[in-house]
């Protein structure tokens, strides 16, 4: 199982200060359910990784996570989105996030 709520997120290039804020804004996308947000429905992580085999949940995870970043984080960008292991068997992401030079023009 992939815990979300545990995310760790890992941001280069960017002061401390700004990276705290991005890590905030990008926490709440998260851990908030695609479809959940009553004025913008498409904000959140869609679900459908849930109940998949290990392999293919990995990957629909990380394609929501580079998707829903590009859309509402345009300060970052995704460079890789890594797996840990956690506790009781939990796979915890590692989201590796660099500044988005396009952003900051």
């Amino acid at each position: 199982m992939i815990n979300i709520q545990a995310a760790v997120i890992r941001i280069n290039g960017i002061r401390e200060s700004e990276a705290e804020n991005i890590r905030r804004c990008l926490t709440t996308l998260y851990s908030v359910r695609e479809g959940e947000q009553p004025l913008d429905r498409d904000f959140g992580l869609a679900q459908d990784f849930l109940d998949q085999p290990i392999p293919i949940a990995k990957n629909i995870l990380a394609l929501e996570v580079i998707e829903k970043t590009r859309r509402y984080e345009k300060r970052v960008k995704v460079e890789q989105v890594e797996y840990a292991a956690g506790e009781g068997g939990q796979l915890i992401p590692v989201i590796y996030l660099k500044r988005s030079d396009d952003a900051w023009k």
